[in-house]
């Protein structure tokens, strides 16, 4: 009984070790199997991402490991302005446009309020006309080339979109622009470097006109603007587009008297820039 005992034993053992032996070679597959899996997925992240680097690139603010090449160093980013002054910044996109820019500009003339223009280069060559000598008192912004996603764009094509604009607008108004709002308000790394290589200021916005919102109801719309107008707000609206934002233009006389009986004065956006104050910050 000892005896059989003894080789039933060897045997178990004998087992045991056969079944650590298995178990080795099945995590040792596994671990290759993983470490394969990792370089693979590492290979593919690489393979999509390798035409676009982050140095350079649309995720990067970097260009490159040379000289930067970027002014101040130091770029600013608005959404509006703190100001214990009732002051309102409007503001336009996507113009000129030889069917409504013109509306916006008699109705602002009449009214005596200055406004700040975010201009499209292709527009402002193409309706060079609509916007020639008649921008006294207001003031211009770059708003790109051709209204492409420069967030999507690397370093050097954001930069060469945005130069040509800056150029086409300085020619046509006589004034380089000094502010950008990139389109959609999108803002890759890309152009925030070819912001700071122009020395631009970038300007979006805190109260933007919902013209979908007041089908045929101009008076609508300008009320709902009026009452969310703060001190140091930028509002966004456009001279340009989708026949539904003529809503917004066609009520633009009652949202300038709707914001004045309430106190507020128009100033361009670096007019607003200038006559705000430092914020304290939360404790």
């Amino acid at each position: 009984m000892t005896g059989g005992g003894v080789t039933q034993d060897g045997r178990m053992a004998e087992g045991a070790r056969g079944w650590a032996r298995r178990e080795l070679l099945r995590r040792g597959v596994l671990i290759v199997g993983v470490v394969a899996i990792g370089t693979a997925t590492s290979e593919l992240w690489w393979g999509t991402h390798r035409r676009t680097p982050l140095a350079g690139g649309p995720a990067g603010a970097t260009f490159d490991d040379g000289n930067q090449g970027v002014g101040g160093g130091a770029l600013e980013v608005v959404w509006s302005v703190p100001t214990g002054q009732r002051l309102v910044a409007l503001t336009f996109d996507d113009g000129p446009a030889p069917q409504w820019t013109p509306m916006v500009l008699e109705a602002l003339a009449e009214h005596r309020v200055p406004a700040t223009f975010f201009l499209v280069g292709t527009q402002v060559r193409r309706h060079a006309d609509v916007i020639r000598d008649r921008l006294s008192g207001h003031e211009v912004g770059n708003h790109s080339w051709a209204h492409r996603d420069l967030a999507e764009l690397d370093a050097t094509e954001a930069y060469d979109d945005l130069r040509r604009s800056h150029d086409a607008i300085a020619d046509v108004t006589g004034v380089p622009p000094r502010l950008l709002r990139p389109p959609y308000g999108h803002l890759g790394g890309a152009v925030l470097h070819a912001a700071a290589r122009l020395d631009y200021r970038l300007v979006l916005w805190s109260l933007q006109m919902v013209e979908r919102e007041f089908p045929g109801d101009p008076a609508g719309h300008a009320r709902r603007i009026v009452a969310n107008v703060r001190p140091g707000t930028i509002v966004l609206g456009h001279d340009v587009g989708a026949r539904r934002r003529l809503v917004a233009l066609r009520g633009l006389t009652d949202m300038i008297n709707g914001l004045r009986s309430r106190g507020y004065t128009f100033v361009t956006v670096s007019a607003l820039l200038a006559a705000g104050v430092t914020p304290v910050p939360n404790r």
